[in-house]
Formats: structure tokens, sequence, C-alpha cells
């Protein structure tokens, strides 16, 4: 098929061959704006939990449920989305995201109470998952190898900065209209996106004929789903089974749910085709990759409560503080994606996991008397560092992949990136929590316990961070032949 294509492309006109193009950036641009305010979405609850806790009467063990359930969806919807990728073109996948989102944002605008928020914000979610791992699908395919790097910056912009703006901007809404704002400020852009895009996306992939196995997808949900969850519950659970046994449950179902994988991928029926690892490079992008999130997920929670908590920054102000982080990391993924396309990346491999490594290090000293603005100019190292890592573990990861396996691998850096981010949360949340409590016990300052938790939680973060050095040396760039441009013949105008 892919032969047939290419011959029908060589036999076209040189103007006709620029639409295509055309046509392909435009079906990644819309990809990119959704993927954009989804994730826009995810990041503006945090500040909003407060403000909800006391307008709709419910205890902040509750208010966070909110956000539990979001990322609880989308542990357990993610891993399936390798089968939806295969089985459906793009064009109903993204209708079917979007809507569910515009949906789930619409309940949420009208919820009266906090049940119905809660269940506008799954059906939220369920769109949510979804709409990532077809992103980074469409982009293996439509996007040649020489120039993935800079499409993946324009991605980290995306990944980046969304969650860089959205505490802020949350911020800025709650500070002068009701919380509902926050979801009817979206919907209207939610809807456009979705209108647009089911009149101007084009399927740009094959689907083939292939039967969801019911067991893998139950145990993918009490494999993921429980890891999350107790992950997500470690260091607020009231008792030590309320977060261990969901854990343990979790980490059982996963083992038995890979080696159920391991046995349906030789008749090509895994939910989750995990000879993805086979390809050294993919493995050591996503271990790179899985310290990198557990970096960033972790330092975000941290740092706002060592600014409020300890130098008693204003909340508002802590938005702003982390904002230029998020901003750098937005701006310099555009020039990262050029110069992966240039050298690859181990080099900016070996020396962003080294800045993160040192950045880290560096936070292990902070104390009650250190300065705000230390801790920007930390947050911004971390953004850079960051950044020179996102693309390139992003390009290398699915570039070294077969294009029958670009939806495996998209799956698979989606699911990690929600145990990644739960794991650094529940860690450094965890080892703050307890080490704070010991010295409070003791009879030190709140402000002086708190900053040695930070510090300790900081502590176990660099030395983790230094795994993620000499795996940069084994992530090499891949040039593979892919369908690129050729993809949208594939499917009817």
């Amino acid at each position: 098929m892919t032969n047939t294509v290419s011959a029908r492309i060589e036999e076209l006109p040189h103007d006709h061959a620029a639409r295509l193009g055309a046509r392909n950036r435009l079906v990644i641009f819309l990809l990119l704006i959704s993927v954009f305010v989804l994730i826009l979405n995810e990041t503006i609850m945090g500040v909003a939990l407060p403000t909800l806790t006391k307008d709709l009467g419910i205890t902040p063990s509750a208010a966070q449920w909110l956000t539990a359930a979001f990322l609880l969806t989308m542990a357990v919807i993610i891993p399936v989305t390798g089968f939806l990728l295969q089985r459906f073109n793009t064009r109903p996948l993204f209708i079917a995201a979007m809507g569910l989102f515009s949906l789930g944002t619409l309940i949420a605008a009208v919820a009266p109470g906090f049940e119905i928020l809660l269940l506008a914000r799954i059906v939220q979610a369920s769109g949510t998952a979804i709409m990532f791992p077809l992103l980074m699908t469409t982009v293996m395919n439509l996007v040649p190898a020489a120039t993935r790097g800079q499409m993946m910056g324009n991605i980290s912009i995306v990944i980046s900065v969304a969650p860089a703006i959205g505490p802020t901007i949350s911020g800025l809404i709650l500070s002068v209209l009701d919380w509902r704002f926050m979801f009817i400020l979206v919907l209207p852009i939610a809807l456009a996106a979705l209108v647009v895009g089911a009149r101007l996306i084009a399927n740009v992939t094959e689907p083939r004929p292939t039967r969801i196995d019911v067991p893998s997808v139950i145990l993918s949900a009490l494999g993921f789903g429980g890891v999350v969850f107790g992950l997500s519950t470690l260091g607020t659970a009231t008792t030590a089974l309320e977060s261990w046994l969901p854990l343990s449950i979790g980490v059982i179902a996963l083992a038995v749910f890979v080696l159920s994988q391991i046995r349906l991928q030789r008749r090509d029926r895994a939910l989750l085709d995990l000879r993805t690892f086979v390809s050294r490079d993919f493995t050591f992008s996503i271990v790179m990759f899985a310290i990198s999130m557990m970096t960033m997920f972790g330092t975000i929670v941290l740092l706002p409560f060592y600014l409020v908590s300890v130098l008693h920054v204003p909340v508002i102000t802590v938005g702003l503080l982390l904002l230029p982080g998020g901003l750098t990391m937005g701006l310099l993924a555009p020039f990262v994606g050029r110069i992966y396309d240039r050298v690859g990346p181990t080099v900016l491999l070996i020396v962003g996991s080294s800045i993160v490594s040192a950045d880290l290090w560096a936070m292990t000293m902070l104390d009650e008397n250190s300065s705000f603005l230390w801790v920007l100019a930390a947050h911004v190292a971390l953004s850079i560092g960051l950044a020179l890592l996102f693309t390139p573990l992003f390009t290398a990861s699915l570039g070294s992949l077969k294009p029958a396996l670009y939806s495996h691998g998209s799956a698979i850096v989606g699911t990690v990136q929600q145990l990644a981010g739960a794991a650094g949360t529940a860690l450094f949340v965890t080892v703050m929590s307890a080490q704070a409590a010991t010295l409070t016990t003791a009879g030190a300052s709140q402000e002086s316990a708190t900053a040695a938790g930070i510090r300790i939680a900081f502590t176990y973060g660099a030395v983790i961070s230094l795994f993620a050095i000499p795996a940069a040396f084994f992530v090499r760039k891949q040039n593979s032949p892919t369908p690129a441009d050729t993809a949208e013949l594939v499917a009817p105008h």
C-alpha cells in the first residue's frame, strides 16, 4: 500500500503535492491547539481546590478527588488508545476525543454540586486521554524523520507552556469570577476546535480490523488505575492500607497484564504491544522520560508548598514566580527541535540530564532563609534542563519504532507520563511530610521542619536524577523511512 501511495504522489503535479503538505500541517496544527486546551484544563484545577472546598461545602480530601479522578481516568484509558488508534481512523477519534472533552466541560460549567462536577471531570479526562496519543501517532505518520525534531519541539511548547500558565490563569479567574468560569471560558474554544477539526481533519492512518481482548482491558484498568491511585494517596492517606492496598493490587494486576500482553502479541492481539521495548533507544528514552516526569511533577508540587508554607509568599505571586520557567521551556523547544534534527539526541540528553541533576542538588540547600528569587532562578534552570530532554526523548523513542508500533509507543509514553507523575508527586510529598513531622515532634518550628523535609525530598530526587545521565549515552537518532506525506492519500476526501 505504501509503495502504491508513493507512486501516486510522484505522478502528481508539484502544486498538488504542496497542497497535501499544507493539509498535513493543518491537521497537526488543529491537534496541537486541541491538546493545548486539554492540558490547560488539566492544570487549572489545582489552584481552584480551596475555592471549591468552600463553595461546594466539601472537605479538602473530597475536593482532591476532582484531580485524582481525572488522573485515574487517564491512567485507565490511555493504555487502550493503542488499540483505538489501530482500529479507528483519525477523524472519528478526534471527534470522539473533543466531543467528550466539550461535553465534560459543559457539564462542569452547569454542575450544581460536587457529584456532577466529579462526573464532568471524568468525562473530560476520557477525551484528554485519547488526544495526546492521537497527536503523537499522527505526527509520526506524517512528518519525515529528518524534520521530526522540529515538530516535536512544537509539541513540547504545548506540553510546557500550558501547565505553566494554567495556575496563573486559574488564579486570575478566581480573583474576579465564579469558579464555573474556568469551564465557561474554555467551552467555546473547545467547541470551536471540535467544529473546525471535524470539518478539516483528514484520515491519515490505515485502520485494520482488530479485536479487543477484554481481560487485558480489565487487567489494565486494575493495574494502572491501582498504581496511580495508590501513589496519588501515598502522602495523604489516613491509614497505610488506603494507599498500599490499591498499590499492591495494581502491581499484581500489572504483572499479570504484562505476561498476557507478551502472549497476545505473538498473534498481534495485544492491547499494549510490548515489542516496542525491543528497541534499545525506546527503552532508554522511556527510562529517562520517567525520571524527568518524576522530577518535574515532584518539583511542581514542592516549590509552591515551599514558597507558601516556608517563605509565606502570596498564592497569586507563586503562580507568577513559576510562570517564567514554563515560558522558558516553551521558548527553547523549537530551537531544541532544530538542534535535534542536525546533531541527534545524545548531546542534548547528556547536557539536559546533567543540568536537571545539578539543579536538584542545588535545591537540596533550600532553607527558611532562602530568597524567593533563588527559587525563581532554580526553577528556570530546571526548565532549561527539561527543555533539552523532552523533545529529543519524544522524537528518539517513537522514531526508533516500526510504523506498525507507533500507536502502541504513543500509548506507552502517555501511560508512563501518568505513572511517573504520580510516583514523583507521591515520593516528594511523602518524604517531605515524614521528615517535617519528625522534626516538628522534636520541637522544631513549622517553617524549619518543612524546609528540612523539602531538602530531603529534593535529595531523593537528585539521587534518582543521576541514573538519567548514563542512560543518555545509549539514545541515538534513527533515520528509518516513514510514510510521511503519503499518508493522507489513503483517506477518502
